[in-house]
């Protein structure tokens, strides 16, 4: 009897810190820039829902995915973990070890009932599965899979997922007594588009603004337009879901929080270390908690994620994770900064795509590390004489095809305009310095400047001490792992190098063992 009663209470106990959790609404958009929605200023992209949540939340205008590129943000997401810590996860398209926990399985096992809608985390292969061929339940990190709901949708670029019809099979399936945690992720707006959707739309090109990393044209205007509208789909997913929990009364039990995984699928802006390539959307809304309206300039980064979660739900995070929670910052009463230790970040990336080859090597990365503060990015790249955006002769495959790329990659040599060409698709010096106040497009590199050089030498000794305390393989001089991390798409590398026989997974194992 003395157990039973035990285990009575035990449960009793439990039910009762659940209780006090709220349900906890991960919004994240596939490929959305920081500057296209209202909330940040943008005047041609329509977002009322998002601005809904920033009027009547916290939205944080110092927001980084430390790794601008879909699976390596989203595997920072999910782990609480810095990118360069997180071994294949840092490159895009790996092979998934099941070694890492991911927050979203954490909250499960702590009673939460937990899916995913749309696009999880991926690309990639996690347990022996392309996650993007997913289908029905399947599992993913961000969760167990409700993508079995569709609908008719405006334009061929738009994905037929029925994003609020799916959370609702969610809601429907779970116990109402439990919290629930739930990822509805968009793939929009990740290419492709339809082009010129923008005319059906009755959109007029003259209201686009053009940033001064492009030409100023009707082709270049012409693809944004058609990138707002999926944008803008986005934004309706938010409304929708926004809706449904309040149709079922949960809106003020629900943490909402809205962002993308990186900047516009368009060049020198995804897969880049540029201002407009990881530096995010991020808003969070608690009716009732959260105090409406504030604004918050204190860094976080996607790392910092998992473990602020965690802390909302009392929950201890892992010895893995290595952010740190913004807890503070979502619950204070104040705008501004809230802590002044967090007025910095850290960035970087490795290999994002395929095409980049380097004496004798296939696949091989542009390593990257970088700080950014109030004032300053500062970017290392440590291997210069490598294409950052991928091999001329492969395509610069580490940017989406589209009208841009096409109008950039065509332009003759003499062309004025083959400027926009170089800074997009060029090779890049080993240090980068911009004055990010007066140069937000980072297109005036300061760092040859000798009026910047302490600033400089300043910014690269605190990337490199802070790195080297996280464990970074890079700045141990052990970076090279990077290159021989599997791809997973390997007959699309057999495909580009003409080479059937090619097996990354086998030259991995000889040089570094199973």
């Amino acid at each position: 009897m003395k157990q039973i009663l035990s285990l009575l209470l035990g449960i009793f106990a439990l039910s009762t810190a659940f209780a006090e959790r709220p349900n906890i609404l991960f919004i994240i958009a596939d490929d959305a820039s920081r500057n296209s929605f209202g909330a940040y200023g943008a005047k041609y992209v329509e977002t009322p829902h998002f601005d809904r949540l920033a009027d009547e939340g916290v939205l944080f205008t110092n927001a980084y995915n430390n790794n601008p590129k879909c699976a390596p943000a989203r595997a920072c997401l999910l782990t609480g973990r810095y990118s360069w810590q997180l071994e294949e996860a840092c490159n895009h398209n790996p092979i998934l070890s099941d070694k890492w926990e991911f927050y979203p399985w954490i909250l499960e096992e702590q009673g939460y009932f937990m899916g995913f809608t749309g696009k999880g985390w991926g690309p990639g292969t996690w347990k022996g599965r392309d996650v993007n061929a997913d289908k029905g339940q399947n599992d993913n990190p961000a969760g167990h899979a409700y993508n079995t709901r569709t609908r008719e949708v405006p334009y061929k670029g738009i994905n037929k997922i029925d994003y609020s019809a799916n959370f609702a099979d969610f809601l429907d399936a779970r116990n109402p007594d439990k919290p629930f945690c739930f990822w509805l992720g968009t793939k929009e707006p990740h290419r492709g588009y339809e082009k010129d959707s923008w005319m059906k739309d009755g959109r007029n090109l003259a209201d686009v603004v053009v940033q001064d990393f492009y030409p100023d044209n009707a082709t270049i205007r012409g693809d944004l337009a058609d990138y707002a509208i999926e944008v803008e789909w986005y934004d309706q997913q938010i409304g929708a879901a926004i809706k449904l929990l309040e149709e079922r009364g949960q809106l003020e039990n629900t943490l909402i929080i809205a962002t993308s995984d990186h900047g516009m699928p368009f060049p020198r802006v995804k897969g880049q270390i540029y201002d407009e390539g990881y530096r995010i959307p991020f808003v969070a809304m608690w009716k009732g908690t959260i105090v409406p309206q504030r604004v918050v300039s204190d860094f976080i980064t996607f790392p910092d994620l998992a473990p602020t979660l965690l802390d909302l739900t009392k929950i201890d995070a892992p010895d893995q994770m290595t952010g740190a929670s913004f807890l503070t910052q979502l619950m204070s009463t104040d705008s501004g900064r809230i802590d002044e230790s967090r007025n910095h970040t850290l960035l970087g990336k490795e290999r994002h795509d395929i095409g980049r080859v380097d004496n004798g090597l296939r696949s091989v990365s542009f390593p990257v590390r970088a700080i950014r503060n109030d004032s300053f990015l500062y970017s290392h790249n440590f291997l210069p004489h490598r294409w950052p955006v991928g091999n001329p002769e492969y395509g610069y495959k580490n940017t989406d095809g589209s009208p841009t790329k096409s109008f950039l990659t065509e332009l003759d040599p003499s062309d004025p305009d083959y400027k926009y060409f170089e800074i997009s698709f060029g090779k890049r010096p080993f240090e980068e310095l911009y004055d990010v106040l007066n140069d937000p497009h980072c297109v005036n590199n300061l760092a040859d400047n000798p009026s910047y050089a302490k600033i400089k030498e300043r910014l690269w000794q605190q990337l490199e001490s802070e790195l080297i305390a996280q464990g970074d393989p890079r700045v141990l001089g052990q970076g090279e792992i990077f290159d021989y991390y599997p791809n997973r798409k390997w007959e699309d590398n057999r495909k580009l190098y003409n080479d059937p026989t090619w097996n990354p997974v086998k030259i991995f194992e000889e040089k570094y063992g199973k």
